[in-house]
């Protein structure tokens, strides 16, 4: 059975279409990673999972139960098993790391301050943030922020935890650390499914890899199959594209 089944789901902002008969299955603990150019779906299809764009048509299951995301009560019960990192970091700025992380366990899960804040402390030490509990955002680089964020959605105790771009609002030099956080998780079993630009990590990282184009998937395969010997020519000419980039960049 699939931890997480999307079964020709779409979805559209006003007139616009921008998930088109989207069908994809992921394993429990499989790390699956979304590719493909701007605007083709990637994010909005992780935005429909977790419910903040509600899809149009289709059926999206979670270990074979079918979310119903105009029921608050579904909707609730889903979010309890899934959490979302976005690019952006979204702290409270007022906060301490600590009150960050432990504000949705307490304020949404109604979980006692004492049982959130071990667990805080816990997640928090596995981003490699122990020593921060008591900073401020302000006092932390934009590496350490986005691990604060990722601490903040394991803190939820998520099954499936979806990342979408959760370095492109960094610089270059501190990609790696959440990098290597992401890293850490999925080592550690959890179901990953990510959108991403690091194509390197991508293929490094993934259990398999999803090509998407204008709201649709055009190819998925092992790491190896999309980024060695893709069938679609769509595919190639991404990959090849992104390859010189970085090749370009490498250079510089």
């Amino acid at each position: 059975m699939p931890h997480v089944e999307l079964e020709n789901v779409c979805a559209s902002y006003g007139a616009a279409r921008v998930l088109d008969g989207v069908s994809l299955s992921i394993d429990r603990g499989e790390v699956v990673s979304l590719i493909g150019p701007s605007g083709s779906g990637k994010s909005t299809l992780l935005r429909v999972l977790i419910g903040l764009t509600p899809p149009s048509s289709g059926v999206v299951r979670l270990d074979d139960e079918v979310i119903d995301y105009g029921s608050r009560i579904s909707l609730r019960r889903a979010r309890s098993r899934m959490a979302i990192v976005f690019q952006q970091f979204n702290l409270f700025e007022h906060m301490t790391v600590l009150r960050n992380v432990t504000l949705a366990p307490i304020e949404v899960q109604r979980r006692p301050r004492r049982e959130a804040e071990d667990n805080a402390a816990q997640v928090l030490t596995k981003v490699g943030l122990s020593d921060k509990l008591n900073a401020y955002p302000s006092d932390l680089s934009g590496g350490q922020q986005q691990r604060v964020a990722i601490a903040r959605s394991l803190a939820l105790k998520p099954e499936v935890l979806l990342l979408d771009e959760a370095t492109s609002a960094l610089d270059p030099e501190l990609v790696d650390e959440v990098l290597n956080t992401i890293r850490d998780l999925a080592h550690h079993g959890m179901t990953l499914l990510i959108v991403s630009h690091e194509m390197a990590f991508v293929r490094e990282i993934s259990d398999r890899v999803v090509m998407m184009e204008t709201g649709r998937i055009v190819e998925t395969g092992t790491p190896l199959q999309i980024f060695d010997s893709a069938l679609q020519t769509r595919t190639r000419s991404f990959v090849s594209k992104k390859r010189r980039a970085a090749s370009t960049a490498a250079g510089t």
